[in-house]
């Protein structure tokens, strides 16, 4: 089976990378777990524009979370373990594990990241794209 690429239009050139980026982002599996937010933080005269990840981790606590950054590629992980030692008469809440992917674009900068009320907070700032405008000379061959 042949793949069909998904940026085929002739007037995008060298976005190889973004098409790789889009395939391993649909070949991830979700169960939804844990849920998350993701909100836009405006720019202050001190500050850039934010995007913050929100992961609700109830339970979780901070040794058993690890963030890492891979290659553009944000990672992270929850994993509890079963406490042998409590009898329970009733078990509605399970020890879970947990892994969530976020691809990032060239330049986001992870700024941080905090767990407060069982919530996960994770900072990146946006980079400000810098606009470039070039002239190209025409070379002219008789």
């Amino acid at each position: 089976m042949t793949r069909v690429p998904t940026l085929n239009s002739p007037f995008l050139l060298g976005f190889d990378d973004i098409e790789r980026a889009l395939d391993r982002v649909t070949r991830t599996a979700s169960d939804g777990y844990p849920p998350y937010n993701i909100e836009r933080i405006a720019r202050t005269e001190t500050h850039p524009e934010v995007l913050r990840i929100t992961l609700a981790v109830a339970g979780f606590t901070q040794d058993q979370l690890e963030i890492t950054l891979e290659e553009r590629q944000l990672m992270i992980r929850g994993r509890q373990t079963d406490d042998r030692e409590r009898v329970y008469l009733h078990r509605g809440i399970a020890a879970r594990q947990f892994q969530r992917a976020f691809l990032l674009a060239e330049g986001m900068q992870v700024l941080g990241a905090e767990l407060k009320n069982g919530l996960l907070c994770i900072d990146l700032a946006r980079p400000e794209p810098e606009r470039v405008i070039q002239k190209i000379n025409i070379a002219v061959r008789d």
